[in-house]
């Protein structure tokens, strides 16, 4: 199990739950869950993605949970969760699908987010009986189905199979992170962040992500060399906003766009100028808005949806209009 080393002051600081429990998957593989805001509020899930865990929503759960009931848990390996050699799309899938079952009532409805690998949980997960009867639309931030490896501008060569070859042995590497340290911040700020990252958003992430144990990281990284989700986009069939970072190396905005042609009820792709992978600590105002927005258009009394080519317009729209801002700022 991991150390926790997360920020103990400021906005990323891991708010207290109201209460905790433990959700057991399928393999019997044990996760720890937080409920955070009044039991009776409408429900968000927040699934975190690869090296991370539940403080990495702190900024969320500390807006949402004044009037939603927001559920976060820790993926298996991560944070307070165990780890298990069972690591694969399908225990993403087993475990998203214990943690609905075990906090929501049955006809329960809650807008799920999912960041990275928490994002590809979401997209295993889509054909599954517990997430069609709980999803109530989809937050997909930062994410991809397929060609993580291929795609990852982290090394900054031209597409091809040195790129891929080196991507593949850094992202891969059994090396152990270390402490937190001036360099350690540059790297990691390189690699997952924008340029224009502020400190204390490195230092949270980096705290974050060095609390990962290397094993784990070095597993699930394996799992996501071989990542091809495709059909579980196509098996996403609730409302779906896309969020992307123009900035992001680890899975760039081409694959938001890949999302947004192949979801059945895209309802929007929001690309952040200047904001690299780790959206919801980066430009957490847009995620925490996009989030509300969803709740209140599909998480309370059903909403209506898009259809496949009405959703792709106002993908557009909204993309567009939101770069503009950024740029204008």
């Amino acid at each position: 199990m991991s150390r926790l080393r997360h920020v103990a002051t400021g906005p990323y600081a891991p708010p207290v739950p109201a209460r905790v429990l433990t959700a057991v998957s399928a393999d019997g593989a044990r996760l720890h869950v937080e409920v955070h805001g009044p039991e009776d509020a409408p429900a968000v899930v927040l699934a975190h993605g690869w090296t991370c865990s539940t403080a990495f929503w702190a900024a969320q759960i500390r807006d949402l949970a004044a009037d939603h009931k927001v559920i976060a848990y820790d993926q298996r390996g991560h944070g307070r969760s165990p780890a298990s050699p069972a690591c694969s799309t399908d225990t993403l899938a087993d475990d998203l699908e214990a943690v609905l079952l075990a906090t929501l009532a049955p006809g329960e409805k809650a807008v799920i987010a999912g960041h990275s690998m928490g994002g590809m949980t979401v997209m295993a997960a889509s054909a599954r009986p517990a997430f069609r009867a709980h999803a109530a639309a989809v937050l997909l931030c930062s994410t991809g189905s397929s060609r993580l490896v291929a795609e990852s501008t982290v090394v900054p060569l031209r597409a091809g199979r040195l790129r891929t070859w080196l991507t593949r042995h850094i992202l891969g590497s059994r090396a152990p992170l270390g402490p937190v340290t001036p360099l350690a911040r540059r790297i990691l700020k390189y690699a997952t962040m924008g340029a224009g990252s502020a400190p204390h958003m490195v230092e949270a992430c980096a705290r974050i992500v060095h609390a990962c144990p290397r094993t784990v990281r070095y597993t699930w990284a394996h799992v996501l060399e071989l990542l091809d989700l495709d059909h579980g986009v196509r098996e996403l069939r609730v409302p779906t906003a896309v969020i992307a970072g123009s900035a992001d190396r680890l899975t760039p905005a081409v694959h938001a766009r890949a999302l947004a042609a192949a979801l059945p009820q895209c309802v929007g792709v929001t690309e952040l100028a200047g904001v690299g992978h780790m959206t919801p600590v980066e430009a957490p105002e847009a995620v925490t808005g996009r989030i509300r927005t969803l709740v209140t258009e599909y998480g309370r009394a059903g909403g209506t949806t898009d259809t496949q080519s009405g959703g792709a317009a106002r993908a557009q729209a909204d993309a567009t209009t939101y770069t503009q801002v950024k740029e204008g700022a």
